[in-house]
C-alpha cells in the first residue's frame, strides 16, 4: 500500500491526487451531468480521539483529488475533493469526536465535493495523506490541538478558489482558435509495421489506413487552410503513445486515428466515431504523467519539474476545455459522414483508445468501416468510395473551425 499525498505544512495545503481513477468527470461536466468519481463508503470512517490528536479515516473506492485547509469564525475544518457521492454516508455515524460539533458533507460545485467539520476547540492539521489498497483508497486526517491565536492565523482558504486551470499563452492556443493560420491537422494512420492490424481477403488494415491517410491529406492541402501531418508515412510501428507525442511535436489542432477493425462473431458494418469516455480520462492522466516526457504532454506548459501527482491534476485541468471542443468535432464528422457515405447504427461511442488521451488536443477515432464486412471492405478497397468520404472529412473540419473560432469569440467578449 503505497502512501499518496504529503504531510501538510502549516496547517493550509492544496494537494492534488491523480493516482489510479482519479480527477475526471470533466466531459460530463460539460453536460451538466454530476457524475462521481468515487463514493464514501461508512465500514471503517471514522473521527475519533487518539491520544490528544482528532483523527479522520474515510474510505472511499478509490483515490481522488482532495486538499484540506481550516477556517475560523466558527471554526470549522474544509476537505474538498475531486469527486465523492455522499448518498448513503451517515454523518452522525462517521463523527465519534468530542472535539467535533457537526459534519456536512454535499456537493460544492461543479466537480468539487466539501466535507465541512464544525470544531468545538481549535485544532490544526498536522499530517494529510490518502493511501491506496487493493480495493480502495484511505484518508487520513491528523489534528492536533493548538490556541485560537494560532488557529486563526494559520486559517484562511487556499489563494484559488479551486484548482487553477491551465494557463496557456495565446501564443500556444490551437491554431483554429485564431482567425488566421491554417489548421494542423494530425492524421494517424492505425498500426503499422510489425503490426499489420486486422485482415481479410488479402485486405490489411494498416495498408488501407495508410493508404485513406494519404488520399485525405492530399484533399485538405488542396482545398487550403489545412497543414497535415501524419503519425507514419510508411509502413513502419509506430507505438501509441508515441503518436500523441508527434501530435504535440507538430502543434496538432485536431488529432485523427483512422482505424478498420474487424469483428469475429456478429454483424457490423458502416462508420463509427469515437471519444475518450470519462472515466477512462482518469487513467489518461495518470498515465501520461507517469510515462511521457515532461515536456511534450500539454502544450504550453512545462511540466519537467513537476511530479505525477501535479501533473496529473494540470492534465484534468486542461481535458476540462478540450472535452466540449472534442465533442463538437465528433459531431461534426457524424453529421458530413451520415450524409455522404453513412454510418453505423451508433454512430459516436466511447471507449479508452490511447490514441485519445491527448489532454489538450480534441482527438478522435474514425472506424472508417468493417474489414469483416463485405460491403465495408467493398468500399475500403474502392477509390472512389474513399474518395467521397475523405471529402466529408474535409467538411467536417470547416465547419467545426467556423464553431470552434465563434466559440472562442465568444468566450473572449
Amino acid at each position: 500500500m503505497g502512501v499518496i499525498g504529503a504531510a501538510v505544512r502549516q496547517g493550509v495545503t492544496v494537494m492534488g491526487l491523480c493516482l489510479g481513477l482519479a480527477c475526471a468527470a470533466i466531459g460530463a461536466q460539460a453536460q451538466e451531468v454530476f457524475t462521481a468519481l468515487t463514493s464514501a463508503s461508512n465500514t471503517g470512517s471514522v473521527v475519533s480521539e487518539e491520544g490528544a490528536n482528532t483523527v479522520l479515516t474515510l474510505h472511499l473506492g478509490q483515490p481522488v483529488a482532495f486538499r484540506v485547509f481550516t477556517l475560523s469564525d466558527p471554526m470549522r475544518l474544509i476537505v474538498d475533493f475531486s469527486e465523492v457521492d455522499w448518498a448513503g454516508f451517515d454523518t452522525q455515524a462517521f463523527d465519534r469526536s468530542e472535539a467535533v460539533l457537526g459534519l456536512r458533507v454535499g456537493l460544492f460545485r461543479s466537480g468539487w465535493s466539501r466535507m465541512v467539520i464544525d470544531l468545538d476547540v481549535p485544532l490544526q492539521v498536522k499530517t494529510a495523506q490518502m493511501t491506496r489498497g487493493a480495493s480502495d483508497a484511505v484518508l487520513r486526517l491528523v489534528l492536533s490541538p493548538t490556541d485560537v491565536e494560532q488557529f486563526v492565523a494559520k486559517a484562511g482558504a487556499p489563494e484559488a478558489a479551486q484548482f487553477a486551470r491551465v494557463a496557456r499563452p495565446a501564443s500556444d492556443l490551437a491554431r483554429s482558435h485564431t482567425p488566421s493560420g491554417p489548421m494542423v491537422v494530425m492524421l494517424d494512420p492505425g498500426h503499422g509495421g510489425i503490426d499489420p492490424g486486422a485482415e481479410r481477403d488479402g485486405l490489411k488494415e494498416a495498408d488501407l489506413m495508410l493508404t485513406f491517410a494519404q488520399e485525405l491529406r492530399d484533399i485538405l492541402v488542396r482545398a487550403g487552410g489545412f497543414e497535415v501531418v501524419l503519425t507514419r508515412d510508411d509502413d513502419s510501428f509506430v507505438p501509441l503513445e508515441a503518436r500523441i507525442t508527434r501530435a504535440h511535436e507538430a502543434g496538432a489542432d485536431v488529432f485523427i486515428s483512422l482505424h478498420a477493425d474487424a469483428i469475429s462473431e456478429g454483424r457490423a458494418e458502416g462508420a463509427t466515431v469515437y471519444t475518450l469516455a470519462d472515466r477512462a480520462s482518469d487513467e489518461a492522466s495518470r498515465k501520461l504523467a507517469e510515462r511521457h516526457d515532461r515536456a511534450d504532454i500539454l502544450s504550453g506548459v512545462d511540466l519537467s519539474d513537476q511530479d505525477d501527482v501535479i501533473a496529473g491534476v494540470l492534465l484534468d485541468m486542461a481535458r476540462t476545455e478540450t472535452q466540449p471542443r472534442t465533442d463538437a468535432f465528433a459531431n461534426a464528422l457524424v453529421a458530413a459522414l451520415e450524409s455522404s457515405v453513412g454510418m453505423h447504427k451508433r454512430p459516436r461511442l466511447e471507449a479508452g483508445f490511447s490514441v485519445l488521451k491527448s489532454a489538450d488536443i480534441p482527438s478522435v477515432l474514425l472506424e472508417l468501416g468493417f474489414l469483416s464486412s463485405n460491403k465495408d471492405r467493398a468500399n475500403l478497397d474502392d477509390p472512389v468510395w474513399r474518395d467521397t468520404a475523405a471529402q466529408a472529412i474535409r467538411d467536417a473540419l470547416v465547419a467545426w473551425q467556423q464553431i470552434d473560432r465563434a466559440a472562442t469569440r465568444q468566450l473572449r467578449k
